[in-house]
């Protein structure tokens, strides 16, 4: 039997080059996709698409995910705020690039057969999705170039079907069990 590989390990550093190899490393690991989507402060519908999405506790009922720091939507997110996570299925690889455009009013130009619905708060709920989370913003901490947010769930639905993914740069699927 052939003796494994021996891994290079490489340090991350700040270089471009050091960057992309690390992000590249980072995307070997296989996440869902969500879009995010809340109300601004002036109560405008804001939406974006996140892989960073995470469990945190069953009890009490907790979530996390990260936005980039620079994020021209980061002052939305501020503690006490309801916003809505909504998983997609694999067949919404183009609306999760439609919400990753940025610079857009992403609701704007959304396509005209998806449902919009409001949720706690105002919130826009996406039709069509896996599964939605409605949640109320609790701790928001600084993390590099990001910040984590943690988050309540106040309620949610599970229409169902199957995951769009992101791997290695990319949109996939996968199957149900």
């Amino acid at each position: 039997m052939p003796s494994p590989a021996v891994p290079v390990f490489v340090t991350p550093d700040a270089s471009e080059a050091g960057r992309r190899a690390l992000r590249d490393a980072l995307g070997q690991f296989a996440t869902g996709v969500t879009i995010i989507t809340t109300l601004d402060a002036a109560g405008k519908d804001i939406g974006l698409t996140v892989n960073s999405f995470a469990s945190v506790s069953l009890d009490p009922p907790l979530i996390l995910w990260s936005i980039a720091a620079g994020s021209q939507h980061v002052a939305a997110f501020a503690v006490g705020v309801r916003f809505a996570v909504h998983i997609l299925g694999q067949d919404q690889a183009a609306l999760a690039r439609h919400f990753g455009r940025p610079g857009v009013d992403r609701f704007a130009a959304v396509e005209p057969e998806l449902e919009i619905g409001r949720g706690l708060g105002g919130v826009p709920l996406l039709g069509g999705v896996m599964a939605i989370f409605e949640c109320l913003l609790e701790t928001v901490a600084p993390a590099g170039d990001h910040h984590i947010l943690i988050a309540r769930v106040e309620r949610f639905a599970v229409p169902g079907g199957a995951p769009l993914t992101f791997f290695a740069g990319r949109f996939g699927g996968v199957g149900t069990t």
